[in-house]
């Protein structure tokens, strides 16, 4: 997180949050899958708000495996982050108070979660109940589980945008269903230690979220395009490109995160992302060359056979519940985002884009 974008983005979250982040105040947070896309943004949002609001800093627990996550954030010492190397399928020995658990552990790209399919679901699934039993040995204060807008499948167009009160059109033995059903059972589970046992659960649906700190190899149409981009390579859209999807730019979905966390709004579910801007994927890789400007072009070809089927055909959140109750609005546009996507990524990897440091 040491690019100049992505210090901008970390402030740009402690200032949204700020009202309710007094509450870290000399707290304990666990997170499982620290090093990954959300999780490094999670920390880095943490050390801010260390470093600019809190008197008595709060504390880091990174859990995480590196079975896709990255090992350079170990190089960063701070004394109030403490990285373990561990898998969450196993049950946790954490000898220290724990007040707030995220269980963000997990393979998001299709085409990780089609590599590693019983990791998948081992991850969402035991690593859910594992933290879920250290939140009540723990009395931990609030329990935040990442679900997924892939577990409404792909939707009836009735239903667009879509309500967390929407059930879902899924397959549970489709290509992408340990990654869909593993989301919906760890929600279950989740809801019922809840109802048990009072442990204060909330559970987000992130829809599309992308910017700074995505690998150029996760495989995710946004790094793809990005990184064929500014290499003057070809941007392929999958089948026809009239697939869409509502992007939530990084900062923005980190502040809803956070948000519902730091809630007392318990036993709630919460779509996190940006309600405005759905569009077709040919649309997006055309705005994508536009902000770029080297040349590059977009190509239409067929699903390569490492990506899985049944692709949902629109992805767009109906964010009211979450507008209403915890004051959470997106404030970056696709432009702007993809802007500082593009910039971040000549920041971050200038011997790559052959950009001068």
């Amino acid at each position: 997180m040491k690019t100049s974008i992505a210090r901008e983005d970390l402030a740009r979250i402690a200032q949204a949050i700020a009202p309710e982040a007094k509450t870290l105040e000399g707290k304990t947070i666990l997170i499982s899958g620290g090093s990954g896309f959300l999780g490094n943004y999670f920390i880095g949002a943490f050390k801010e708000l260390n470093k600019t609001l809190l008197k008595n800093p709060c504390r880091v627990i990174s859990i995480d495996n590196f079975i896709t996550g990255s090992r350079t954030a170990l190089d960063e010492k701070d004394p109030q982050i403490k990285h373990i190397e561990a898998d969450i399928t196993k049950p946790l020995n954490i000898d220290e108070p724990v007040d707030y658990i995220i269980h963000a552990a997990g393979l998001a790209s299709p085409f990780y979660y089609k590599k590693y399919p019983l990791e998948t679901i081992e991850t969402t699934i035991a690593g859910a109940k594992n933290l879920l039993d250290l939140a009540r040995k723990k009395n931990a204060k609030s329990f935040l589980l990442f679900s997924s807008s892939e577990i409404y499948g792909d939707p009836d167009p009735r239903f667009v945008p879509i309500p967390e009160t929407y059930k879902g059109h899924v397959s549970s033995i489709g290509p992408r269903a340990c990654y869909d059903e593993s989301k919906r059972l760890a929600e279950t589970i989740c809801m019922v230690h809840h109802q048990l046992y009072g442990i204060p659960v909330k559970i987000v649906r992130p829809f599309n979220i992308y910017g700074p700190g995505m690998k150029p190899d996760d495989y995710r149409v946004f790094p793809t395009f990005i990184t064929r981009g500014l290499l003057g390579n070809s941007l392929p859209v999958h089948g026809s490109g009239v697939q869409t999807r509502a992007f939530c730019y990084i900062a923005d979905a980190i502040t809803g995160f956070l948000k519902v966390l730091l809630s007392d709004k318990n036993g709630e579910i919460y779509n996190v992302g940006n309600d405005s801007e759905e569009l077709g994927m040919e649309a997006l890789a055309n705005l994508m060359v536009e902000e770029i400007g080297n040349g590059a072009v977009v190509q239409l070809i067929e699903y390569p056979d490492s990506y899985p089927a049944d692709e949902p055909q629109r992805r767009c959140p109906d964010i009211t519940k979450i507008r209403a109750q915890l004051g959470y609005k997106p404030t970056v546009n696709l432009r702007e985002g993809i802007k500082r996507s593009i910039a971040w990524y000549k920041e971050a990897f200038p011997e790559r884009f052959d950009v001068k440091k």
